[in-house]
């Protein structure tokens, strides 16, 4: 019960940060990703200190592949997702990762997937999608970097679970943060060029790149993480579908959305398949 709290807890973070995102709008968004992630590393390396393992060739190429897609990939995709249709929209197609992760986390582990969990997964989809709301058409461009954000997003704990064990949560996120830096650095060289890669940033946006780092790259990850850990990426996948309905409260408490009943009855729906989902018989 613990570890699914903390992931709750770590969805609930990254939620809210989507209001802190607005302050960040008119910052680079490649360069400003990476001074997060290199200040979120150095607070878990500070955390860590001598304590944090170092990890194989092999992990390295792992954590590197959890670095581009789950970290660096995944924001840049989202952002081109938007950029071509409604961020509602790409909300629906991004809330289907728990059935992903339902079915792909057993298979990796060359187990089949529980039926149960996978249904309860599906339930907590369609609820995030009512709390998302279809609100404009689809592109096709649209749709193919929504499709990627979708798949980066369930890399981020496919990739980081066999690491898990040998390393550790604060291992994982110190080394995967850290590695996703110069991917940014380099991304944001290529679309912004040397100009508009950094710039001095306002006291909102320094506060709103410190709540990144601090709050959702050092405390959220450790907490999904280490729920991972404990309940597997199948059942922790189920409580990616807190992300909307937190999203949907701050937005509220902002005044810059409305509790309809239709999205209020989304995050019950949320709500009751999370609860199915991690009371269902646990393999293993």
């Amino acid at each position: 019960m613990g570890a699914a709290i903390g992931a709750a807890v770590a969805m609930a973070i990254v939620g809210s940060s989507f209001a802190v995102l607005d302050t960040l709008r008119d910052y680079p968004q490649s360069g400003g990703q990476a001074v997060r992630y290199a200040a979120g590393a150095g607070l878990l390396f500070l955390l860590a200190g001598r304590r944090l393992p170092r990890p194989t060739r092999r992990q390295v190429a792992r954590l590197a592949l959890l670095a581009a897609s789950g970290l660096a990939a995944f924001n840049l995709l989202v952002m081109a997702a938007e950029a071509s249709m409604d961020p509602g929209s790409v909300g629906v197609i991004v809330a289907v990762v728990p059935v992903l992760l339902a079915l792909a986390g057993p298979l990796q582990q060359g187990r089949r997937p529980e039926p149960r969990v996978v249904a309860a997964a599906a339930v907590v989809a369609v609820g995030a999608a009512v709390v998302q709301g279809l609100a404009g058409d689809v592109t096709a461009a649209g749709l193919a970097a929504a499709l990627g954000a979708l798949a980066c997003e369930a890399a981020f704990s496919l990739l980081a679970a066999p690491l898990l064990t040998p390393l550790g949560p604060v291992a994982v996120s110190a080394w995967a943060a850290i590695l996703a830096v110069p991917m940014l650095l380099a991304t944001g060289l290529v679309l912004d060029g040397p100009a508009g890669l950094l710039q001095t940033p306002t006291l909102g946006e320094a506060l709103g790149i410190a709540w990144l780092a601090v709050m959702v790259t050092a405390v959220a990850f450790i907490l999904w993480y280490s729920a991972v850990r404990a309940l597997g990426v199948a059942r922790t996948g189920l409580l990616t579908g807190v992300l909307p309905v937190s999203a949907l409260l701050a937005a509220a408490i902002l005044g810059r959305a409305e509790l309809t009943a239709g999205r209020c009855a989304g995050a019950i729906l949320v709500g009751f398949g999370i609860a199915a989902g991690l009371t269902s018989r646990h393999d293993a």
